[in-house]
């Protein structure tokens, strides 16, 4: 399955965490992860950026999108809940729908053999 990673603002700028998640990711037999243009870019959620700027948090995910849609991937992971919901919100008209999730719900459907629903039929 192919897929790719975006960097979450708070663990890629505020902890450095970038290599790590694509290093746990790389470890799921099937998966091919591709990479995200301007990956560390802001998807635009920031924390509450989404409800206090709508304006600039719709340019910002639209741009997100964009780059997500052209890598083709069927899953898209990161690591922060409101990068999650920002992104899922700006591709949930996509045919066929990426899974959204969290690596940890890839290394869960990894294990348990368990197909999200985005990825069946």
């Amino acid at each position: 399955m192919r897929a790719t990673y975006h960097d979450a603002c708070g663990l890629s700028h505020g902890q450095k965490i970038r290599s790590q998640p694509r290093q746990l990711l790389g470890l799921i037999p099937g998966l091919e992860l591709v990479p995200l243009a301007d990956s560390e870019a802001c998807c635009g959620a920031a924390g509450s950026y989404n409800l206090t700027q709508p304006e600039m948090a719709e340019k910002v995910g639209k741009e997100k999108a964009a780059n997500l849609r052209a890598t083709q991937a069927r899953a898209i992971f990161t690591g922060n809940v409101g990068c999650l919901l920002q992104i899922t919100r700006h591709l949930r008209d996509e045919k066929p729908r990426p899974w959204v999730a969290h690596p940890i719900d890839a290394l869960w459907a990894s294990y348990s053999g368990e197909i999200p629903l985005e990825l069946r039929g």
